[in-house]
């Protein structure tokens, strides 16, 4: 679609700002720790590929076209190794226990069924592994309804964003995961539908 080229060509542009203030920073305490095979799932323009420098290889799956080619020439100047895949969140192409790491930050809000990918998310996950979410997500009161009502346009120039997505509350429903970390932050002003957010990490439940 005309609309995810344009998103992605100025996507990396309009992130800048974030990157700077506060995005790049939980990236890195997020992700600099993770070893061995890492999946970063809606790898989107590639944010992630730096901080991931601790694993010994990365999956990077991004079923958009548009992003996945600038994801590839992002990857192609990463040291550590890195397969580029348009596999799509709700149906990871990877063994049942194949991976040390799932990584989701800022897709899961745009993925079509985040029940499935949190599910495909446990059974690629090996059970001492971990999951890293840094998402933003539903707020409270007058904000979620605001997010609510903003929901139908913004899901269409954000490349199927929802703003209005109470991600921790389905990782919680689920029960796929112990939750070891949970922090909610707001880095933006709350009254911007992109806000608050969470960073998470968690591992496997039984």
């Amino acid at each position: 679609m005309r609309a995810h080229r344009l998103f992605a060509a100025y996507y990396d542009r309009m992130n800048a700002h974030a990157e700077r203030l506060f995005l790049g920073r939980r990236r890195e305490q997020l992700l600099h720790g993770l070893t061995g095979t890492v999946l970063d799932v809606g790898a989107g323009t590639g944010a992630n590929l730096p901080h991931l420098r601790s694993a010994e290889r990365i999956i990077a799956a991004e079923p958009d076209a548009a992003m996945r080619a600038r994801l590839a020439r992002r990857a192609a100047e990463t040291d550590v190794p890195v397969e580029v895949t348009d596999a799509s969140a709700e149906a990871l192409p990877w063994p049942d226990d194949s991976v040390d790491a799932v990584v989701f930050t800022l897709v899961l809000c745009t993925v079509a069924d985040p029940e499935a990918a949190l599910g495909e998310a446990r059974r690629v996950l090996k059970d001492d592994g971990t999951l890293a979410l840094l998402e933003h997500v539903r707020g409270d009161g007058r904000l979620a309804r605001v997010q609510d009502l903003v929901t139908p346009v913004w899901k269409v120039v954000g490349a199927g964003c929802h703003p209005n997505r109470d991600t921790l509350g389905t990782v919680r429903r689920r029960g796929d995961f112990h939750l070891d970390a949970v922090e909610e932050f707001s880095e933006i002003p709350r009254w911007v539908p992109a806000s608050p957010m969470i960073q998470v990490t968690a591992r496997p439940a039984g």
